[in-house]
């Protein structure tokens, strides 16, 4: 076993040990949500105040060893993506068997999310000239799960020796608020700037907006708003030939406005 998959066995084992007090699935999702609260209070003063609330309602509802489990359950989590920068919360979300298919969760392998990102990517040069043109790439993700498809972006460039830490911004949609949760936790550590919205891609509701504490640093809020609308669609140029659940795209102008009530104060730029 290597250490990566020691500590999600770790993580796996933890959650399950709660399972004869409290419901699984209630128990993640809380666990969940309140260690995203944890990160986005940290950077994020804009939804601070609410957020915090929420925290104060969250843990308000369990046992001391549970509220401490959670945080037993985010170290897990930093330790094996720091192992191994892989999709680790998917995975133990499978493990714990929560995810849905009535509800058409189905978590891409991480070795399917490998070959999609590096097909979506291409050829490096190609990605080196549009980094040339624009100075970073957008990826968006309509139905993000725990953002396996992201992560293995992110690694893809890695290996090209593109640093996404700068050069790489990700709009991440999905409609379920635990997964969304999943895939804002799993950015935040291995510090990918994205918004993550928990929403519908069809429908284009939105209900919120959580930024990475890597896009608040990076003042990626004017690096966006500094962007202009291109034609995207069928209609229009295409800048790149993405797999089917990943698209490059420059930023919608709803989106742009959103992003310019940001709190500027803990930018870096």
């Amino acid at each position: 076993m290597t250490p990566h998959e020691r500590h999600v066995a770790d993580v796996t084992r933890l959650l399950r040990s709660c399972a004869y007090r409290h419901d699984l699935h209630r128990l993640f999702s809380d666990c969940m949500e309140a260690s995203a609260i944890s990160i986005s209070n940290s950077m994020d003063l804009r939804h601070r105040e609410a957020r915090e609330k929420r925290y104060l309602e969250i843990v308000g509802q369990y046992e001391r060893d549970i509220v401490e489990l959670f945080a037993q359950v985010l170290a897990g989590i930093v330790m094996a993506l720091e192992a191994d920068p892989v999709d680790a919360l998917g995975t133990v979300y499978n493990n714990l068997e929560l995810s849905s298919a009535d509800k058409g969760q189905f978590f891409t392998p991480w070795h399917v999310c490998q070959f999609m990102a590096e097909a979506s990517l291409g050829d490096p040069k190609l990605i080196q000239d549009m980094m040339a043109r624009k100075g970073f790439l957008r990826t968006i993700e309509p139905a993000c799960g725990a953002g396996g498809m992201i992560i293995a972006v992110a690694q893809t460039m890695r290996a090209q020796g593109i640093n996404y830490q700068r050069h790489l911004h990700v709009t991440a949609v999905d409609i379920d608020a635990r997964v969304a949760h999943m895939a804002y936790i799993q950015f935040s550590l291995l510090h990918i700037p994205a918004v993550v919205i928990v929403g519908n891609s069809l429908s284009l509701e939105m209900r919120d907006h959580w930024y990475t504490p890597a896009h608040i640093m990076g003042g990626w809020s004017a690096k966006l708003a500094r962007c202009e609308p291109e034609p995207t669609g069928a209609s229009g140029p295409i800048e790149h030939h993405p797999a089917p659940t990943t698209m490059l795209a420059l930023p919608s102008t709803s989106e742009r406005l959103e992003q310019r009530d940001l709190p500027r104060q803990l930018s870096l730029f």
